[in-house]
């Protein structure tokens, strides 16, 4: 389930190598989005009137409420899709079937792919090059990456405490927690936001972490992330709770876990200095209350 929400949901930066994407008549007019990252940054370079439809996770920006839902990356609407004469459509490389269908009906795609943070300031130019908007989106991605070397430069010098981020677990309790692995832009966000990620030695963006691996890697600090919906300060509260029972890590016995709420933590799109600066408060509070 986590897995499919990872992809699903976009909780990984994109790329496109030239192998990866068919070009059409540019800029394109009509496009398809079933990347909600993409999306995002598609409305963020100013090419949002060209969107008419988008996938079942989309909810940022608020106009793509308005638009039609056309399926997501395991059940894309291939006749949906098809039936709205797309001039470009925004899908994962991974969606083989519907790459099929569009190469056939000739409908240009750009195929996205997962990789790390450093490679979000490339997704933003080609999408801004398919789009028309590449001075707009060039100029966003500058901005993005020097708001996130103001994140870098807040906590330089402060050590790197041992740090656990939870992607996902079920409800009040910790069963089923998938953390995040070496791999990956929420991996890298631990690294920009000052912490050392306790399973950076795993080749993988997520890792199903048992008790026994939670007590032997005795993080510092633990991000616990919830994102699919609002929670009260009391639920908040109940959520925390449930990490008591592991009292031995050092990040339990010194009340440093912290629960953080919002879809933007997991999309590397426009949004992402503001995760970048929630993952730095959470592991140095201490960098945005003193006067340095």
């Amino acid at each position: 389930m986590i897995v499919a929400l990872l992809v699903g949901t976009a909780l990984a930066c994109g790329r496109a190598s030239p192998d990866q994407t068919t070009t059409g008549p540019a800029p394109a007019r009509r496009i398809i989005s079933l990347v909600p990252a993409l999306t995002e940054i598609v409305f963020a370079i100013g090419a949002g009137p060209q969107v008419i439809a988008v996938s079942s996770y989309d909810n940022d920006p608020p106009e793509v409420k308005a638009l039609p839902r056309v399926g997501a990356l395991l059940d894309p609407d291939t006749e949906r899709i098809l039936s709205m004469k797309p001039d470009l459509v925004l899908v994962y490389g991974s969606q083989a079937e519907l790459l099929n269908h569009l190469s056939r009906a000739d409908i240009p795609t750009f195929r996205y792919r997962h990789g790390g943070l450093a490679e979000l300031a490339t997704t933003f130019r080609q999408v801004g090059e398919l789009t028309g908007h590449l001075a707009e989106a060039a100029r966003r991605s500058d901005e993005i990456e020097r708001r996130l070397d103001e994140v870098r430069r807040r906590v330089a010098g402060r050590g790197r405490p041992r740090t656990l981020l939870v992607i996902s677990r079920e409800p009040m309790s910790l069963r089923q927690v998938e953390a995040s692995g070496g791999v990956g832009f929420l991996n890298d966000l631990i690294q920009l936001a000052g912490g050392a990620n306790v399973f950076a030695d795993v080749g993988r963006q997520a890792v199903h972490a048992s008790t026994e691996m939670l007590l032997a890697k005795a993080p510092d600090v633990i991000v616990d992330l919830h994102y699919t919906g609002a929670l009260d300060d009391a639920q908040l509260q109940k959520e925390r709770e449930v990490w008591r029972p592991l009292a031995s890590i050092p990040a339990v016995k010194s009340n440093r876990v912290q629960l953080l709420v919002g879809d933007y933590l997991v999309v590397p799109g426009p949004r992402i200095v503001q995760a970048a600066e929630e993952y730095a408060r959470a592991i140095h509070p201490d960098a945005f209350t003193s006067s340095r």
